[in-house]
């Protein structure tokens, strides 16, 4: 029989209404309350970096190509997509999709309105995935079905943010002019075939969608002629080793911009909610540890006469430490169960019905975010295990100082 565990066992299943069950309670519950806090911060966060990100990355590629330039304009300097980069950039180690862009300045005008957008034009080649999830009404463009596109060359299907549509009181179906600058200015009349909407005051106030080939031809640039390059990576904390092999690629004439170094403010902000999240984990810890030292020296401070009779009938200081260790080590098992179900019980409300919104003029989303990180979660249940278990030693040092004839006469 292993004496320690059946030792633990008897103090732990203490009568109901006795000051150790009630101390057991007290233990349990400052551990679930401490895994739960910690399991709802780390969704939270890997829920809201993991939104702000996919909200970047609608516009912003993880590596952008472009020509090296002077210009500080909209008006871009042409890059041929007869290049061995454009041709064999997918099979770079880390590249996921290569795309080519261009953008231009332009005026969106209605009989009351106007407002000074960047469109954005991009090709068959596009990867619509991630703006479909912000879509607020209607469609992302296609340019196959557009009866225009047969006539002209190119098609004249339109998508702006909600912020553009509400500054012009325009709707999904609307034709509209839009002005681009040069001399003389030329018109093209455009038709909004849907409206998004990222909560990125920058993005929304800024770009809208359509087809490369107008740029094209105001451009006058050839059917193979783009802005610049946008490229995504499989992996996206392996940016760095993955934007080194797409530099080794390049010609002496390109220029390798990383979305990190074009969003530098948001991704710093990102970084500084990863120092809070660290500091929460911390203090958090720290608590949880003296709780369970408190408790477990409360718990030893009742038994005391209990640890002078055992000394007295031969027990070893390593036996009832071992005691001790596993009534603190049996509280903790508790304290985990109840603490997973209490966070992942709320992590799943919030994911599910979104009960806690958010103003997104100061968060960029209408609510709280929430990811399910299985590796986080199960690196946090080890090491509150470890953590207390290491700290449980601490009280438990205290029985080597309790002699036998003081501890028997004891009172509480």
């Amino acid at each position: 029989m292993n004496v320690p565990v059946f030792l633990a066992r008897r103090v732990r299943h203490a009568p109901e209404g006795s000051f150790s069950s009630t101390v057991t309670r007290v233990g349990i519950i400052s551990i679930a309350v401490g895994l739960a806090v910690l399991i709802a911060a780390f969704g939270i966060l890997y829920g809201y970096k993991q939104t702000i990100q996919q909200k970047i990355f609608v516009f912003g590629a993880h590596i952008q190509i472009s020509k090296f330039t002077n210009n500080l304009s909209f008006e871009e300097t042409p890059l041929s997509t007869n290049t061995a980069l454009f041709r064999t950039g997918n099979q770079i180690p880390g590249v996921r999709h290569i795309q080519g862009v261009a953008l231009k300045a332009g005026i969106l005008k209605t009989s009351d309105e106007l407002s000074g957008v960047v469109l954005k034009g991009v090709g068959q080649d596009y990867d619509w995935n991630l703006l479909r999830e912000s879509l607020v009404a209607g469609n992302v463009p296609n340019f196959r079905t557009d009866t225009a596109a047969r006539e002209t060359g190119y098609s004249t299907q339109l998508l702006i943010s909600q912020y553009m549509a509400n500054q012009l009181r325009a709707k999904v179906g609307q034709s509209i002019p839009m002005y681009f600058l040069g001399n003389p200015p030329r018109a093209r009349k455009m038709t909004i075939v849907g409206i998004y909407e990222t909560g990125l005051e920058e993005v929304d106030k800024t770009i809208a969608l359509g087809d490369i080939r107008l740029i094209q031809r105001l451009n006058r640039w050839s059917a193979d002629s783009v802005g610049s390059y946008e490229i995504f990576v499989n992996d996206f904390s392996q940016l760095d080793p993955t934007a080194a092999n797409v530099f080794n690629a390049l010609s002496p004439d390109m220029r390798l911009t990383r979305v990190t170094d074009q969003y530098r403010p948001l991704f710093d902000w990102m970084v500084l909610l990863d120092r809070n999240t660290a500091i929460l984990l911390t203090l958090i810890a720290f608590v949880a540890s003296f709780n369970m030292v408190s408790v477990l020296l409360v718990l030893m401070m009742e038994r005391i006469p209990m640890i002078g009779m055992l000394k007295a009938l031969g027990s070893v200081n390593a036996l009832i430490r071992r005691m001790f260790l596993y009534i603190g080590l049996s509280m903790v098992g508790w304290g985990l169960l109840l603490g997973n179900l209490m966070g992942l019980g709320l992590c799943w409300l919030q994911w599910q019905f979104r009960l806690v919104p958010l103003d997104p003029k100061n968060y960029f989303v209408t609510f709280v975010p929430i990811a399910w990180n299985w590796p986080t979660i199960l690196l946090l249940n080890l090491g509150a295990v470890l953590l207390i278990a290491l700290v449980l030693w601490i009280p438990t040092l205290i029985i080597n100082r309790i002699q036998p004839v003081k501890a028997l006469t004891f009172k509480k």
